[in-house]
């Protein structure tokens, strides 16, 4: 960080009394941005750029160096920073016309001539001497052709005001007067200049001569932060940020400005988690299951496929300190695939299922919903607990029996889609709800499952997530939920080979290998991403690719096919067919990603592999590697996609989804903003990481300490906070 940028020299007591007092007008930041022309207006509005505080926001997405003239080259879209050494006006024989203005403008490298139509006040107001930002292309015979309209200084250093621009002024443009006492780092904009994200109609350039015209409003912006925290953290004010960002003084400054800005941002993020944590919390109570048994110990001791591993062991550990309070459990479950969370969460409802309360579990699909129930159905074993299926296709009479014993409490457990949350479902006492792949569902459908409980309980809630989430993104997007995480896998787990392919040769071996692994009386899976044929997308489908490959390559083997598209009844055909081995190859969609569990399926081939992510890959072959035999998983794509390549050096999830943050940012990796997740316009993810753990824990600290920001130090926080989220952080999940 450099000392201009992070640190001001201390002045003396008589310096401070002889120096002006200018207070923050942030109402200032309010006014609307003045453009010229329609099409500045609407790129603007694109941009969402209305008032002139949205323009200070607006940072230069990089800087380029700018070019000398004797750099230039010809037909290269280039910017100089040059001196105007004459600028005289001639008049022109067409009629109708204005004078022509010529100037010749220089640099130390050499001299260009450049050419104003239709704009002769420019002769009073580019006089000689004047230093100029150009963006346009030379021509190699010592002209220069600027591109766009014309912006120039909107104070300019005469006393006469600036003409009007004229529509006819489209040969050049995109001109910035650097004029004495206009800009203060001119010598650094020779070295490099700012470009802006920009759209049809308001150029980076545009942007940036608005920025000078309203650099004086930086000293309008207010500071939310508290002194303690940035004085604490080494962070510059608010305004020096931006003004950084946008004029940087040294190098390093302008990425600190931004860090500064991303600090604001992340923290303001986590105040409204961690207030919503803390209203959710004293809102509402929720039953405690405080008391001891021997149902769930007698369950784990008999009723497992494998032994606790450590991880689970912790976790229900941590359910257990949850349950037993009164306030409601809001823990996030995340795990590596094949971890084991359907034990976790099949624990956690049979927890109220030995109160005598009833457990939910709601799946985002309807085959998701199915594969848990019937996962379950099988971990119970001769358990006595009386549980049920619900989805939208659940027939009228068998629906009518289910919400009557849920009513009665004669049904202790529920396994559902968003049917679950409609309102003719009414619980007896739900006591524990667990929302798997809950990034699926809204705010709103989360919490109306909340809101079955009895009277104002609410009930115990066990997020539960398959795909690994980067720690940074679980606290932006979690940080108001417990975490915990399943890295181990059981033992008995076989290790999944996996082979990028991409020639008609490799697809023959994978083929003969398939036909290898039948023949010894296993299982494999062949994914495809569409279901039909289509003619704008190279990419095989899930029916043509069944036809082929029953009547060619495994014309021996019986296959069955399944997808989104077909009929529930026809879906758990297929998949109780190739669950009990009656078929050998199974060919679907991505429908197949997350609950599927053959254990004797130990090859998967996957087609078009990049046109998947690399969650969705991992996931999908998450399905095999289940049982006692090594397992091979096969990606056809192209052999230069780093997505790929990553998938086949990298079996673990979590380096996995870093892996992918570090490809795609942030970005949408987590879908559609929601109520509650935050999108960054300033932090970036990885490079952000450790200062999202830093706000992280500021955010605990402040709401731990002053809940609802009444105290002095936090009002400018709370009105930012107000600013930025509303009521949102404010209102409780059962609102």
């Amino acid at each position: 960080m450099s000392t201009a940028f992070a640190t001001a020299t201390p002045l003396d007591a008589d310096e401070l009394l002889a120096a002006p007092v200018r207070w923050p007008l942030p109402e200032r930041l309010q006014r609307p941005l003045k453009l010229d022309g329609a099409k500045a207006v609407q790129g603007a509005e694109s941009l969402g750029l209305a008032t002139v505080g949205d323009l200070l926001e607006h940072l230069p997405r990089d800087r380029r160096e700018a070019r000398t003239i004797a750099d230039l080259m010809v037909g290269e879209t280039a910017t100089v920073v040059v001196e105007v050494k004459q600028i005289v006006a001639r008049a022109v024989r067409r009629r109708g016309m204005r004078p022509l203005v010529e100037a010749t403008v220089a640099d130390a490298s050499g001299s260009l001539r450049v050419t104003f139509f239709n704009q002769p006040w420019l002769v009073g107001r580019y006089p000689a001497g004047t230093r100029l930002m150009l963006h346009g292309k030379a021509d190699g015979r010592g002209r220069f052709t600027v591109q766009g309209h014309a912006q120039t200084d909107q104070r300019p250093a005469g006393p006469a005001p600036a003409p009007p621009q004229s529509p006819d002024s489209a040969t050049l443009g995109d001109l910035l007067a650097l004029q004495p006492g206009f800009s203060p780092r001119v010598e650094q904009l020779a070295a490099s200049v700012a470009h802006y994200p920009a759209t049809d109609g308001l150029s980076s350039t545009q942007i940036l001569a608005l920025v000078h015209q309203h650099q004086a409003s930086f000293d309008d912006v207010i500071d939310p932060l508290p002194t303690a925290i940035r004085l604490r953290e080494g962070l510059a004010d608010r305004p020096t940020a931006l003004r950084a960002a946008h004029f940087p003084l040294e190098p390093g400054d302008e990425e600190q400005g931004r860090r500064r800005l991303a600090f604001d941002e992340l923290l303001l993020a986590q105040l409204a988690l961690q207030q919503r944590r803390r209203n959710r919390r004293t809102a509402s109570c929720a039953p405690a299951l405080n008391e001891t048994s021997d149902f769930t110990s007698r369950w784990l001791s008999s009723g497992l496929p494998f032994p606790l591993t450590g991880d689970q062991q912790a976790a229900l550990a941590a359910i257990d300190a949850d349950l037993a309070g009164e306030q409601p459990m809001q823990r996030l479950l995340m795990g590596e695939v094949g971890s084991g969370k359907t034990v976790v969460a099949l624990y956690t409802m049979l927890r109220a299922v030995e109160h005598d309360l009833q457990a939910a579990l709601m799946a985002p699909t309807e085959t998701l919903a199915e594969q848990h129930f019937a996962t379950i159905q099988n971990l119970l074993g001769a358990e006595p607990v009386r549980a049920g299926l619900l989805t939208g296709s659940t027939p009228a009479r068998r629906r009518a029996d289910l919400l009557a014993k849920l009513a009665t409490g004669e049904l202790s457990m529920i396994v559902g889609t968003h049917a679950l949350i409609e309102e003719t479902v009414e619980f007896n006492r739900l006591a524990v709800v667990v929302v798997d792949e809950q990034h699926r569902f809204g705010v709103s459908q989360r919490a109306a499952l909340d809101r079955k409980g009895r009277g104002k309980e609410s009930p115990h809630v066990l997020h539960m997530t398959a795909t690994p989430i980067p720690r940074t993104l679980a606290l932006s997007r979690h940080g108001d939920l417990d975490h915990t995480t399943l890295r181990e896998l059981p033992r008995g787990r076989q290790p999944i080979a996996t082979h990028l392919c991409a020639s008609e040769a490799e697809r023959e071996r994978a083929y003969a290998r398939i036909r290898d692994e039948l023949a010894q009386g296993r299982q494999a899976f062949v994914v495809c991403p569409l279901v039909e044929e289509s003619e704008t997308l190279q990419a095989r489908a899930a029916v043509a690719e069944f036809e082929r490959l029953r009547t060619g390559p495994f014309k021996e083997h019986k296959l069955v096919l399944m997808h989104g598209q077909m009929k529930p009844a026809d879906k758990q055909e297929a998949m109780a067919a190739f669950a009990s081995g009656a078929a050998e190859v199974l060919v679907a969609t991505t429908v197949i990603e997350v609950g599927i569990d053959v254990p004797n399926a130990t090859v998967m081939l996957v087609e078009d592999a990049d046109r998947y992510g690399i969650s969705q890959l991992h996931q999908l072959r998450g399905r095999i590697g289940r049982g006692e035999h090594a397992s091979l998983c096969l990606l056809f794509g192209r052999k230069d996609a780093v997505r790929l390549q990553a998938l086949e050096r990298e079996s673990d999830g979590f380096a996995l989804a870093e892996i992918d943050l570090q490809l795609r940012g942030q970005g949408e990796l987590a879908g559609t903003r929601q109520s509650g997740e935050a999108m960054f316009r300033f932090a970036e993810f990885p490079r952000d990481n450790e200062l999202m753990e830093r706000a992280h824990r500021y955010g605990r600290d402040v709401i731990d300490r002053d809940p609802d920001l009444t105290e002095p130090e936090h009002a400018l926080l709370a009105d930012a906070l107000a600013a930025v989220y509303g009521d949102e952080a404010r209102a409780p999940i059962r609102a």
